[in-house]
């Protein structure tokens, strides 16, 4: 996986039950993990080719951190595939600008956006 400057190369959230927070990240997105005992995963590259992020069950998730915005190529599955594994939407969908997003709260409490285009 190649790396560029001043992009986002990772981004590491806390949660609160690490197998609990695997299971909705894989149920509703697919991700999949890197096991590094019972005290973190990295989330590993759509592409297979590193990490993007971490699961970090040793610090305190809260809201109000950075929001991470992930991408969909359909935002109503995506809403439903949230709600299914456990999510809870907080916002929207709704318009900007740049298409539709939403805005959802894991099982640990993290806030984190899903955008489509328009």
């Amino acid at each position: 996986m190649a790396h560029t400057h001043h992009a986002i190369d990772y981004i590491e959230l806390n949660v609160a039950d690490l197998p609990a927070s695997k299971e909705f990240y894989g149920s509703a997105f697919g991700w999949t993990f890197n096991d590094y005992g019972p005290e973190y995963a990295g989330i590993r590259s759509p592409d297979g080719e590193g990490e993007v992020g971490g699961l970090n069950p040793a610090r305190t998730p809260q809201r109000g951190g950075p929001l991470v915005l992930l991408y969909s190529d359909d935002l109503d599955a995506t809403v439903a595939a949230v709600r299914g594994a456990g999510g809870e939407v907080l916002q929207g969908p709704y318009d900007f600008p740049g298409g539709r997003r939403f805005h959802f709260a894991d099982p640990s409490g993290n806030e984190l956006g899903v955008w489509a285009p328009a």
